[in-house]
Order: C-alpha cells, then structure tokens, then sequence
C-alpha cells in the first residue's frame, strides 16, 4: 500500500471511531499527532541553512571585495549563488510542506530546487573548463577573449537552469496524472529522466577535462624538473598533490549526485519514500562542500574574510592574482 492510501485508510478509522464514540476521537489524536513531521524533512531543513549560511559568506565576499572580479571567481560566485538560493529552496520547501499546503506553492518551490541545483551542477561544469583553458592556453588566458568565454558560459549556465526550473511550473508535471509521478512528487517520470541524462553527460565531461588536466600538470611537472636537469622529491610531491586534489573534487561531487541520479532512473512512485530521502540528502552535502573547496581555502578570499568580518591588516593586504589551477 502506498503513502496516500494508508492515509485514506487512516481518515476512514478516524470517522468511524467519531461516529461511534465522540470521546474516543479525543483519545486518539492525543496519541497521533495532527502535525507529524518527517525526521528526513529537518534534516533536509538543517542541510539546507548551513548550505545558506556557508554560501552567503562567499557570495558577500566576492560583491564586497573589488579585487575578487577574476574570471575565476566570478564563476566561484556563481556556485555560491547557485548554492545558496538551494539551501534556500530547501528551508522554504520545509516550510510550505508544513505550514501552507498548495499545489502552485509546490510546483513553484520543486521548480526553484530544480533550478538552483542545475545552477550548482552547471557551475562546476563551467569552473572545470575554465581551470581547462588556464592550463590549456595559459598565454592567452588573461585576454578578453577568456572574459567573454566565462561571461558566455555563465548565461548559458543560467538561462539552461532557469529553463528546466520552469518546465514543471508551465505544464510538465504529474498533479492531474499519478500514474506519470517520479519519485519526485510533481515532476514527472520523463521531466526526471531529462534532468538525470543531463547529470550524467556533464559528469562525464567533467571527468574527461580533469583527465586531461591531470595530464597537463604530470607534463608541465616533468618539463620543470628536466630544465632542472634532475627529477626532485618536490616534483613528485607536487604531481601527486596535484592528482589528489583533482580526484577528491570529482569524487565529491560523483559521491554526492551519483546515487540520487541513478535512483531517478530506477526509482518508482511507489517504492518507500525513504530511498529517495537517503540518496536526495547526500546529494545536498555536495552544495554544503563546495564553499570548502572552492572558496574557503584559497588565500584570497580568505584574505578578504579577515578585512569584511575584522577590518584586521587593511593597509596590509595584497592580493595576487592567480591562475584558476591553483584554486
């Protein structure tokens, strides 16, 4: 029996109970509450503030700091936006679940989380071929050529996210056919399937650019040390960092959104909501890391963090401007 049928069933016992005996009725929602809360729901909730608290950090970073309008991190502020206005999506869905139950609220709220969350994925995608071309054309990176490049990347990565937002708003949804439901209630089976295809083609060329990458940087390393005239300790220290910084920022990301992408293909409607919540709710850890990686621990931003929350050493801070491979 699936989620509405049991809460059918329930509605029948309650009136029976009514009509039989008034004060039973009284017994029985002292022991079942009217607003029962879904455990899955807070925590989502909870996941969803630190991601809006940790993102807002560096998006205010960025707007407040003059110095940070970089290509480079002008895409990172594009992540953290992204980031943000999910966690936000999430608070609200939390929200309007419990608090005011409508249809248009729901439909509105799913096409805001779609959004945001194609914003996020589109982000990394765009940071990783910009980190591409800093190390694939790195004498023609500083050109306008490169700003117009992230400024074009930037709109499609909008404009794509805004679109697939609103599909479910406009039309593409499942309220008047159950039957066509995903495990994403409103959005439809194939609506889910278009948004999992799509994961799945930018994964994998997120993973043939870091490859390439990787390759770039073993090969620069290798031309290093041989104008070196010997290979060094610090040569293979400095690859092998290299490689492993690569390799936990994709293994992140596939960590988080692989199994939650690969449910929407196989899940169904009517399958325990529980599978959803447990591969959706690591999906949303992606956004909470993301500030860490991309944002926190780059001396920069630090920097600025140090000026905007402290005023501490104004007068002595310098900035350098640094290419998006050592980011």
């Amino acid at each position: 029996m699936n989620e509405s049928g049991a809460l059918d069933g329930t509605g029948l016992l309650v009136a029976r109970i009514q009509a039989s005996d008034g004060n039973s009725s009284l017994q029985l929602s002292s022991q079942l509450p009217v607003f029962a809360i879904n455990p899955w729901d807070v925590m989502l909730c909870i996941s969803g503030t630190i991601i809006a608290c940790e993102n807002a950090i560096v998006v205010a970073i960025i707007f407040y700091t003059p110095n940070l309008r970089t290509p480079m991190f002008v895409l990172i502020g594009s992540l953290a936006t992204a980031d943000l206005l999910a966690g936000v999506g999430l608070i609200l869905n939390f929200v309007f679940q419990y608090v005011i139950q409508s249809e248009t609220i729901s439909l509105i709220t799913v096409g805001f989380l779609v959004a945001s969350f194609t914003a996020s994925v589109s982000s990394l995608l765009a940071i990783t071929v910009d980190r591409y071309l800093s190390l694939y054309n790195a004498l023609t990176y500083y050109s306008e050529k490169t700003v117009l490049c992230i400024h074009l990347m930037l709109i499609v990565t909008w404009g794509v996210s805004l679109c697939l937002g609103l599909l479910p708003v406009l039309g593409w949804n499942c309220l008047d056919d159950y039957s066509s439901c995903s495990i994403v209630r409103p959005l439809t089976k194939s609506n889910l399937t278009l948004l999992s295809a799509s994961f799945f083609l930018v994964f994998i060329i997120m993973l043939h650019l870091y490859i390439k990458i990787c390759k770039i940087v073993c090969r620069h390393a290798h031309q290093i040390a041989l104008q070196q005239h010997f290979l060094t300790a610090s040569h293979y220290v400095a690859t092998k960092k290299g490689v492993s910084t690569l390799a936990i920022i994709l293994g992140t990301f596939g960590a988080s959104w692989l199994p939650f992408a690969i449910y929407c293909v196989v899940g169904d409607i009517d399958y325990p909501s529980v599978y959803t919540y447990a591969t959706l709710l690591p999906a949303t850890y992606n956004s909470m890391i993301n500030p860490i990686i991309y944002a926190y621990r780059n001396q920069e931003i630090q920097r600025a963090m140090w000026v905007l929350f402290c005023g501490c050493f104004q007068s002595k801070v310098s900035f350098r401007s640094r290419s998006p491979s050592d980011v």
